[in-house]
């Protein structure tokens, strides 16, 4: 198996390249409203496939990025979760840790476990020394996803986004986590 096409698998998930079926499930999520809530604008169908394209050439390139995330009990496709670089548009630096759920997988604890894997990956695979998680101010779901995990804010790391219009989704929250803290369990 080459280094872009790495599977990570935990008790109930599997993180594993993007799919050609993937496709209609992810674009039902990016036009979702509620899905979207801390994203910004829906995404038509060509918008949400360019998507997909554009995560797995980065994971070729990188040989880390978003993983499509997958029920090993069902084998249905529940949404993303992965490692990103940070753009250089944003006052911070780094790698990302994130993840994206559809609705019915939300409250299940997909994205606590999703992204354990994904720090683990990051520290031990890459040797990363720190990873970062951010989100608008308002999305408290994913802010207690990184509590849980282990990572903390400084206050004093709030940022704007800005590719956000004005309005609720431009105030931002920042979580990191270094190698050495401990990953919850």
């Amino acid at each position: 198996m080459g280094e872009h096409e790495r599977e990570l698998r935990t008790e109930r998930l599997l993180l594993r390249p993007w799919r050609e079926d993937d496709l209609e499930p992810w674009a039902a999520m990016n036009a979702d409203p509620e899905i979207r809530e801390h994203l910004g604008e829906l995404l038509g169908r060509a918008e949400s496939d360019a998507t997909v394209a554009l995560m797995r050439a980065e994971f070729a390139e990188r040989g880390f990025g978003w993983w499509a995330l997958e029920s090993l009990e069902t084998g249905e496709f529940l949404g993303r979760a992965g490692l990103d670089r940070v753009g250089d548009e944003l006052p911070y630096g780094g790698v990302d840790v994130g993840w994206r759920l559809k609705r019915t997988a939300w409250g299940r604890g997909y994205a606590t476990e999703a992204g354990r894997a994904c720090l683990g990956f990051g520290f031990d695979v890459l040797g990363l020394e720190e990873i970062v998680a951010s989100t608008t101010a308002r999305n408290l779901r994913s802010q207690a996803v990184m509590r849980r995990l282990g990572l903390t804010r400084d206050p004093a790391d709030d940022f704007e986004d800005p590719f956000a219009p004005e309005g609720p989704l431009r105030a931002c929250v920042l979580y990191r986590i270094r190698r050495e803290q401990p990953i919850a369990p």
